[in-house]
């Protein structure tokens, strides 16, 4: 790269982990700039302190640490809830949800400090790499965008090591448990290293958020979940700020053993890799929402969002969080959640989550026109003129084609 094209101030995506640390060094040895360690505080539950520590010990020349936690659920998971989007029948997207609200940040920082380039730590292989830069393009389409998985010559953590080792960079964790795990409130999620081997299952020590099945309690935890528009609010009757809800189910759930997610998915690069996620609120929330829909929606609508829930989540994860597609879909999905207010009960048992009691302030649910008793609503003898209108096609294909 020529000198006059070099960035001389590079906001980095920072984790204080041993990609981002060498990270950090690397571009300031090799672009000679000042580099900005940015940390996203999405509740990972880590020592802030210690992480800023390292940042600057490892050459950085200032630190941000936004809180981003309440906008993350406010703005990215409610709306992911109440459109239901999940990818490929399992993934509640924990990580793929968080990017762009990184990537959001990093441009804020980016302009406080002006700073004409960011950088991420995203490998060439995966997923990230994608949300982060289409996040870029969106929100901040003139800022020089570096990833080095995909322009230096390391080739694998051996190297990174090695690097650090020369350089006095701290590592963190040890080679005991030779897996990656990524965290924030919505989730936490495992791959790598011995999880790449399909034909064994996954060692008990990988899972950090939940229990075994067999471990959880022999005593099932019977909750209420109550609901305003489709935004959860309360927990057995009693209001929770946002993220404080989350953080209580997941722990509620994680000693119930729920939310235990093995599965090979398809990467947008097109390579499959095999995840495995905790996520114990998410499958709570995601349960008890899709329960109060079923007596608030229409039938029409409540089926349509059945196919809008996945595109969503396929949208979300290819990192295509910023387009008119995906937001025009949340206005719409908004939209429908105007009568999507009550509260579920829910038994949570060895991994299991069975529903226990609903209620709808407006629901379409009826006892009194459903019973198999008289009613003055329903008129069953309307039905038949119904099924010889509905069934024509068949009769006349019948009659004409014999």
């Amino acid at each position: 790269m020529p000198i006059k094209d070099r960035p001389k101030k590079i906001v980095l995506a920072y984790s204080g982990g041993l990609d981002t640390s060498v990270i950090l060094t690397w571009l300031k040895d090799t672009y000679n700039a000042d580099i900005v360690a940015c940390y996203v505080d999405l509740g990972q539950k880590e020592n802030s302190a210690a992480i800023r520590q390292k940042a600057f010990k490892t050459g950085a020349s200032s630190y941000f640490a936004p809180d981003a936690k309440k906008e993350y659920v406010l703005k990215y998971i409610w709306p992911a809830l109440q459109a239901h989007a999940v990818y490929e029948g399992k993934y509640l997207l924990g990580t793929a949800l968080a990017r762009p609200l990184i990537a959001k940040k990093l441009v804020e920082v980016a302009r406080q400090v002006k700073a004409d380039a960011v950088a991420h730590g995203a490998t060439g292989k995966g997923n990230d790499q994608v949300r982060f830069e289409l996040g870029f393009k969106a929100l901040a389409p003139d800022l020089q965008v570096i990833a080095p998985w995909r322009s230096w010559d390391f080739k694998g953590r051996e190297d990174l090591l090695a690097y650090a080792a020369d350089h006095n960079i701290p590592l963190p964790g040890s080679k005991k448990k030779p897996y990656s795990s990524d965290a924030n409130l919505w989730h936490i999620s495992h791959e790598g290293g011995i999880l790449e081997e399909l034909d064994r299952a996954v060692p008990e020590d990988v899972y950090v958020w939940t229990v075994s099945p067999a471990q959880a309690p022999n005593k099932p935890t019977d909750i209420k979940i109550s609901f305003e528009q489709g935004v959860p609010i309360a927990l057995n009757g009693k209001r929770i700020p946002p993220v404080n809800l989350i953080l209580k189910l997941n722990d509620i759930g994680g000693k119930n053993a729920i939310g235990r997610v093995d599965m090979v998915e398809n990467r947008l690069v097109g390579l499959k890799s095999r995840g495995i996620y905790e996520c114990p609120a998410a499958a709570i929330l995601y349960a008890a929402h899709r329960e109060l829909e079923s007596i608030a929606l229409d039938r029409e609508t409540f089926h349509f969002k059945d196919q809008i829930g996945p595109k969503f989540g396929e949208l979300t994860y290819n990192g295509l969080w910023f387009t008119p597609l995906r937001q025009n879909l949340q206005t719409f999905i908004e939209k429908t959640q105007k009568f999507v207010t009550g509260s579920i009960g829910l038994r949570l048992y060895k991994g299991n989550i069975e529903i226990r009691s609903r209620s709808c302030a407006k629901p379409l649910y009826s006892k009194d026109w459903v019973t198999f008793e008289a009613d003055s609503f329903y008129n069953q003898s309307d039905a038949g003129g119904f099924i010889n209108i509905f069934g024509l096609p068949l009769k006349m294909e019948a009659i004409l084609r014999k």
